[in-house]
């Protein structure tokens, strides 16, 4: 779908949030007269946005009746000076504010009654994508309690054991659960392990280093090959429960024509974050109320309102970059059919996989 950059200026409902505003941080003010204003800075080298608060009405529509549309009036930043990653690509049409804070859409639509403190995301196989505000999830997901901070809370969670395939780790680490990153990256030692794992279970023959693939693992196809097998990954999260990943990988077309396929996983110094690539297959619970990530395997199609999703994502192998500051201050396609329901999670068809290097326009600060 085609966005817009957003003009508040062609809004007939928009409206700047002034200095005096309840709303504003005296810190973020030139004088009690200007507008309110915002800096944010993100993970990537040198990258942020800065602008001015505006609010405008979200149009959603409700799963029990589409045609009842809710307008909800939610505040955002409007960014005027991009840098960094922001100039090459990522998250061309702006991030969606889905954090922990108040001024996130979740909040606001939770503070007006609109929805409960909750909402889900899912992400097909096939790329489709669907948010659901106000979703608490079924009584048959499995769960695991958030780690929240005093200070800029993040959906963080915690990995008690790491298995691929037959090798097994004992392994204990955090990890944000972070929508707005397309790949997943994780530190030492947990990147080598799941990397290392990996390479020694598969069959096909390690494609070169290449300074201009962001991913180290990487495995070239043969001419006729249509598929390819890779043992499974499995996560053991804080309760017991285990989470399986079901789309670790990403295929990619080599400079000479063919095709090989990655471990889509980045190798990180100072966090991990589990990005998009590692929430495929399932709906994804960010349960605020109860403070517990929830999750179940689907496809995204099994509710019938989902068949009729106008929106898919574009292509990108651009990923968003994860937001440092929570708090906006200075200091601190078209519709595809439904995929099988024989879809294995080690059986890696080419369609499905190529659907993996998209940008990620949803980010969970």
């Amino acid at each position: 779908v085609k966005l817009n950059i957003y003009s508040p200026n062609n809004s007939s409902t928009s409206g700047v949030i002034p200095c005096n505003s309840t709303f504003c941080k005296q810190s973020q003010c030139s004088s009690a007269s200007a507008n309110c204003g915002y800096k944010v800075e993100y993970l990537s080298n040198n990258t942020s946005s800065a602008g001015i608060f505006v609010e405008d009405l979200l149009h959603l529509i409700r799963d029990d009746d589409q045609s009842q549309a809710v307008d909800a009036k939610i505040t955002f930043g409007c960014g005027q000076l991009q840098t960094g990653t922001f100039l090459e690509g990522a998250a061309p049409n702006g991030l969606f504010g889905l954090g922990m804070d108040n001024i996130s859409v979740p909040s606001t639509l939770a503070r007006l009654g609109l929805a409960s403190n909750s909402f889900s995301m899912c992400f097909g196989p096939d790329g489709m994508g669907r948010i659901n505000f106000g979703d608490n999830g079924s009584s048959d997901q499995r769960k695991t309690p958030f780690n929240i901070r005093s200070t800029h809370p993040t959906y963080n969670i915690s990995i008690t054991q790491t298995t691929v395939e037959k090798n097994v780790s004992a392994l204990e680490f955090s990890a944000i659960f972070d929508s707005g990153t397309s790949f997943t990256s994780l530190k030492d030692p947990a990147y080598t392990f799941i990397s290392e794992s990996f390479n020694s279970q598969v069959p096909e023959r390690r494609h070169p280093s290449d300074s201009q693939i962001p991913f180290e693992y990487c495995y070239d196809l043969s001419v006729n090959q249509t598929s390819y097998v890779i043992p499974d990954i499995n996560l053991t999260m804080k309760g017991g429960d285990q989470y399986s990943l079901t789309d670790p990988t990403a295929v990619i077309q080599t400079t000479q024509g063919g095709y090989m396929y990655c471990l889509a996983l980045l190798k990180s110094e100072d966090i991990n974050i589990i990005g998009q690539n590692f929430m495929t297959g399932y709906n994804i619970v960010f349960d605020r109320e109860k403070n517990v990530l929830g999750w179940k395997a689907s496809n995204c199609y099994d509710d019938e309102n989902l068949s009729t999703l106008p929106i898919s994502p574009s292509h990108s192998p651009a990923h968003s970059p994860a937001a440092v500051n929570p708090e906006a201050t200075d200091n601190s396609g078209t519709n595809s059919d439904p995929p099988p329901s024989s879809y294995s999670a080690k059986l890696k068809p080419f369609h499905y996989t190529l659907a993996m290097l998209l940008l990620s326009f949803l980010a969970i600060a």
